[in-house]
């Protein structure tokens, strides 16, 4: 007897029935034409008999069950084994077919989408401020039990963070220092006034440009690496491993790389701000045969120790902001990668995002104290 999976259409005084019989096991060949065939004879009938079924498997058990569904709610199963019944139980069909949306005004629902958005804002400010004070305490334990700092980690992400750093910081600055002296030059020319464009340079780079696009390419290389370090390990269960072993993932994997970047970051800033200035000194230097001790003595006039100073005040709080977003998704991340690459785009958009309106909030601010 062959063991192929079969069946035979009977027709009774209820209805038709199909016996099925053979091997419905995924190894079985043709097991799924079968099951499509099933279907196309399935015109009046009432029963599936499985009595003469020599092997089932998960497969050919949703097979069957789904040939049923698409015969009609009056199918039914008839004569399976119990192994079996309990194999149809299990990988029962179904179907997944999506609900009709319900049509609406369109200016209802972007006002509405618009709402949601909002309140998911909100809703991120607010997880923000919680975390930030489960990091503020975090921190305020190890640094009041200093052996419970790890030296190591902490140097390891410094080298990461800053030192690896130095060199897109240092490119990326100096560019922008050429370009802004470049405009400015050409801009202010036309008035006489292209030595004022030494101004612009410091004062633009010292107090929003070099900070400003230091944190911003922090946050796209380093937030984001946190992001995914902390979102594989969230999908490896291994900082439920840390809870279970008895220790705090905060303590173990945020607070060093808090440290970390709040050191690197007003280093990356100085040597952003100086390849910015040295950028802009080699334009003025061609454009308007500026040579650098004429530079030096107009930089000098232009800029003060609150022009410098103004970047490092704002490096650590652009760090921690980056810090607590990139950590904050990365703890979000779920058992997927598609998962993994959704938090990571938001831990960047999210922690420019928060560097430009605290930019923005500082700047209001120094200006407010005349500073």
């Amino acid at each position: 007897m062959s063991s192929e999976p079969r069946f035979e259409r009977e027709e009774t005084s209820e209805g038709a029935r199909l016996r099925l019989a053979g091997r419905w096991t995924v190894e079985a060949s043709g097991v799924e034409a079968r099951a499509n065939e099933i279907v196309k004879s399935g015109d009046g009938v009432v029963a599936l008999d499985l009595s003469a079924v020599e092997a089932m498997d998960t497969a050919g058990a949703w097979l069957v069950d789904r040939s049923r569904a698409r015969i009609g709610p009056a199918a039914r199963i008839e004569g399976a084994r119990q192994e079996y019944a309990i194999l149809l139980k299990e990988a029962a069909y179904r179907d997944f077919e999506q609900p009709a949306q319900p049509r609406g005004n369109a200016a209802v629902d972007f006002l509405a989408q618009i709402g949601r958005d909002v309140a998911a804002g909100l809703g991120d400010l607010f997880n923000g401020v919680s975390f930030l004070g489960q990091i503020i305490v975090a921190l305020t334990k190890a640094l009041a039990q200093p052996w419970r700092l790890r030296g190591a980690s902490i140097v390891t992400h410094v080298e990461n963070f800053g030192f690896n750093g130095v060199p897109i910081i240092a490119l990326i600055n100096f560019i922008v220092g050429c370009i802004v002296a470049q405009q400015g030059i050409y801009q202010l020319r036309r008035f006489g006034a292209a030595t004022y464009a030494i101004d612009l340079i410091g004062i633009l780079v010292l107090r929003e440009l070099g900070v400003l696009l230091t944190s911003i390419m922090v946050a796209g290389r380093s937030g984001s690496a946190v992001t995914a370090e902390l979102g594989s390990m969230k999908m490896r269960e291994e900082i439920d491993a840390l809870r279970v072993m008895g220790l705090d993932p905060l303590e173990v994997l945020v607070v060093p790389r808090v440290l970390a970047l709040i050191i690197c970051l007003p280093m990356l800033t100085f040597i952003g701000d100086m390849s910015a200035l040295f950028g802009g000194l080699l334009v003025s230097w061609i454009y308007e045969g500026i040579n650098p001790q004429a530079y030096s003595a107009l930089l000098k006039d232009a800029i003060g120790f609150n022009t410098f100073a103004v970047g490092f005040i704002k490096a650590p709080f652009m760090a921690l902001v980056i810090i607590v977003t990139a950590s904050i998704e990365g703890f979000a991340v779920k058992g997927s990668a598609e998962s993994l690459g959704r938090q990571v785009t938001a831990s960047v958009v999210k922690s420019i995002f928060m560097i430009i309106l605290l930019d923005g909030i500082f700047a209001m601010y120094f200006a407010a104290i005349h500073y």
